[in-house]
């Protein structure tokens, strides 16, 4: 019986209205209060610190949080997403208010919202899928890399008039300020770091951000340390949201802000999938990625007009929530609605919080963004990979982020086609781009592959390249397998290359399946794809057989396999 095609409004369902249709309790209420709490603990310290590090005040940054954050979550694709403000955006933000003053960047927002909502509409969500992971890393570390150079002014308490944007250029005026250094400050912010990354080795389930910065608001007041505090700055936040308000709209200023616009959608649609694709793989769950990006646009538009921030899906955040026992979207809604109680409720108490408490949690933020495993993994990686990782990394930080994201997917495209063209006798077998399934989707019928399998035992045939392209592809295996069985073979005579994000989306496959206790048999695979896998680590984790009768003989479920054995 063949696959019946999705009906293309399923495709736009939010999660709400699913969790809605399979039956909430008061248990997942309660579930959903505390994991909401939670994360608003989190993001409150977050939020002011992301606003400042873009050049805003703070309250823009909890004015994000409670509306994208709500919209985010009661429209959104995903079950589990967080969202509001990130530091991806904090250097893009920063530019454009430089630039072109805040109003700017809310006509910039408003329009990166109607980017985002048509890429949606378009059914666009299933590309940006596909951005290389080389480039993803390299950006992403480039801008930990500019958060942190951007704390050090609060860091240390220096005392200048204007911090440059360019990064050389803003670490020269940091050496030229070096005279104004603050004691205070800087043991304000030390101290602030080192009790949150204690808190997180010791205590993980603790706020260690809010307690930090907590902590240090209170001892700036009880020994009346001359540091700057939001109060000082910022002369406080206020205690409700502002009314809507549309931006002043001109052909001049619409074209004169449409690179920005498309850099703010970019890096929001990226990040909100890649979120996603994060809390897929911890809970098994499956996001609706063009759904998605209409209710990231959606809410970028209301950010907009009560006057945030650009918004996007928080990896950390997200983490967060699941790992408190989320269990819907509604946490995320309840999530915003207790920023908001505290903006009516406690918003005096911010007029005492260190600037230099909120750099430290800034500085945990960028360590957290430079994913150093996944750096120093990828460094491993073949040259053309590692080159692109370089250069992209060097861009972000050095030139452009877009500039960086550009060329870096150029240079992607370019080394994939010249492995292509090394590769004998490449035949796909299946389009390398997927389309996209969801829950009202069926499960595809067997292939007679399955015939005469073992008890206990999957299988599932791998065809074509398994590059940054068609890696998704491995995310649908276990979804579509039904119960994790014991043994699972992966056929892979007909892949005769992979990549750094093929071996990553096979190692997120391999991680899922040991960590229940399943083993996995590859067969047939061809020498490239071996050669990087045992490189980059990955096979000593598998077994191998050299066909597919041999796979078979192996698959014994409770026998015993020898790891990386070809």
């Amino acid at each position: 019986m063949p696959h019946r095609q999705t009906p293309a409004w399923h495709l736009f369902v939010p999660k709400l209205i699913t969790v809605l249709r399979e039956g909430y309790s008061l248990g997942h209420l309660r579930a959903d209060v505390i994991a909401g709490l939670t994360v608003a603990i989190v993001a409150l310290p977050l939020a002011m610190a992301l606003a400042i590090a873009s050049g805003a005040t703070p309250d823009k940054g909890l004015i994000t949080s409670v509306i994208a954050g709500f919209l985010i979550s009661a429209l959104g694709g995903s079950r589990f997403q967080i969202g509001g403000p990130t530091g991806a955006f904090v250097v893009v933000v920063f530019n454009v208010i430089a630039r072109h003053g805040y109003d700017g960047l809310v006509l910039a927002t408003l329009m990166a919202g109607l980017l985002l909502t048509a890429a949606g509409l378009l059914r666009l969500g299933t590309f940006v899928k596909y951005i290389p992971e080389p480039v993803v890393t390299g950006f992403t570390t480039g801008i930990a890399i500019i958060i942190f150079s951007s704390q050090i002014k609060d860091l240390f308490g220096l005392h200048m008039a204007q911090v440059p944007a360019e990064f050389i250029a803003k670490w020269e005026a940091f050496w030229a300020a070096r005279d104004t250094f603050s004691i205070a400050s800087a043991g304000i912010a030390f101290a602030a770091l080192a009790l949150i990354v204690v808190l997180r080795r010791t205590a993980p389930k603790m706020p260690a951000f809010l307690i930090a910065v907590v902590a240090a608001s209170l001892a700036a007041w009880a020994f009346a340390l001359p540091v700057d505090t939001i109060g000082s700055r910022f002369g406080g936040i206020p205690h409700s949201l502002p009314m809507p308000q549309m931006p002043a709209i001109g052909m001049a200023r619409l074209v004169e802000l449409l690179p920005s616009a498309l850099t703010i959608a970019f890096l929001a649609g990226v990040e909100s999938l890649l979120s996603a694709v994060v809390a897929d793989g911890m809970t098994g769950r499956r996001h609706r990625s063009n759904c998605e990006l209409v209710a990231q646009g959606i809410a970028n538009i209301g950010s907009a007009l009560f006057g945030g921030l650009p918004a996007t899906g928080a990896i950390a955040r997200t983490a967060t929530n699941i790992r408190t026992g989320a269990r819907s979207p509604i946490a995320g809604m309840l999530h915003a609605g207790f920023v908001l109680a505290f903006m009516m409720f406690l918003a005096p108490l911010a007029n005492f919080i260190p600037l230099a408490s909120l750099a430290a949690v800034l500085v945990i933020v960028a360590w957290n963004m430079s994913e150093i495993d996944k750096l120093r993994h990828l460094l491993h990686a073949p040259l053309e990979e590692r080159l692109i990782l370089l250069v992209t990394l060097g861009l972000t930080v050095l030139v452009d982020l877009t500039l960086a994201i550009e060329i870096g997917v150029v240079m992607a495209a370019m080394a994939f086609m010249h492995r292509m063209s090394q590769s004998v006798a490449v035949t796909l077998g299946v389009s390398a781009i997927e389309e996209e399934i969801d829950d009202f989707a069926e499960p595809l019928p067997p292939h007679d592959q399955r015939l005469a399998l073992p008890d206990g035992v999957e299988v599932f045939q791998l065809r074509g390249p398994l590059f940054f392209g068609a890696a998704s592809r491995l995310g649908e295996v276990l979804d579509r397998a039904g119960p994790i069985p014991p043994v699972f073979i992966l056929r892979m005579r007909e892949v005769p290359l992979i990549d750094a994000t093929g071996v990553g989306a096979l190692e997120s496959f391999v991680s899922r399946c040991t960590a229940r206790g399943t083993r996995i048999i590859v067969s047939g695979i061809q020498d490239q794809p071996l050669t990087i896998l045992t490189h980059m680590g990955l096979a000593a984790r598998l077994i191998f057989a050299d066909n597919f009768e041999s796979a078979k003989a192996l698959a014994v479920p409770d026998g015993p396999l020898p790891l990386g054995a070809a």
